[in-house]
């Protein structure tokens, strides 16, 4: 029962990794390169050499569901993204589909659902977003696809809202509060087919992603 987290290495993946470390679930962790491994094994986390644009079935190994939070980064250009926030995560499904994996868990965003209204400079990455997610929800793999407002590194507070109504149009959400959720679903393996919006707010996370 091992959750597969593409994108480890990231900052929602990192913190996703040390609370699943800590509650007991297990997981493997896929990294890029060699040098990154250092950083989860010093911390007894498995880990498996991968890339979104190269090898990537052998990671799959022992696996029954697959995380996946990989991001291309601010930093990276439209080719990058289509690669990575596109290509790789339909990859990523298609490979869950075919082994017979029981759920895939996407990290998507709250502006996938209309690329259009997002920043200029965003609007690629969103663009990709919403058609993976599309992908997603049309492949054969169980899936639940989880839409974080816009980012923030703030404390985990562990309180979410699922809507802008109950926030009162404040659109962010914490970083530690996503990986927090993100532990809530891949423990709670009935969820299946689902979709949740993310924000940081009043509810306890249990309750608000049931």
């Amino acid at each position: 029962m091992t959750t597969l987290v593409i994108g480890a290495n990231g900052q929602i993946g990192r913190q996703f990794c040390e609370l699943a470390k800590a509650a007991g679930e297990p997981i493997k962790a896929m990294v890029r390169s060699e040098e990154q491994r250092a950083w989860f094994e010093e911390r007894g986390i498995d880990t498996v050499v991968a890339d979104l644009e190269g090898e990537l079935r052998h990671a799959f190994e022992g696996c029954d569901q697959v995380l996946f939070t990989a991001g291309s980064g601010p930093h990276t250009g439209p080719d990058k993204t289509l690669m990575i926030d596109l290509y790789g995560a339909i990859r990523a499904a298609d490979l869950a589909s075919e082994l017979g994996l029981s759920r895939y868990l996407m990290v998507s965003a709250m502006r996938a659902e209309d690329p259009l209204s997002a920043p200029e400079k965003l609007r690629p990455y969103t663009a990709a977003k919403f058609a993976a997610d599309a992908h997603l929800r049309h492949s054969r793999v169980p899936h639940v696809i989880l839409k974080p407002g816009r980012l923030t590194d703030e404390a985990a507070t562990r309180k979410v809202a699922t809507s802008l109504e109950e926030t009162g149009g404040e659109n962010t959400v914490s970083r530690a509060n996503v990986a927090h959720a993100l532990l809530h679903l891949v423990q709670a393996r009935t969820l299946v087919d689902c979709e949740f919006d993310l924000l940081d707010g009043e509810r306890e996370i249990a309750e608000a992603l049931s």
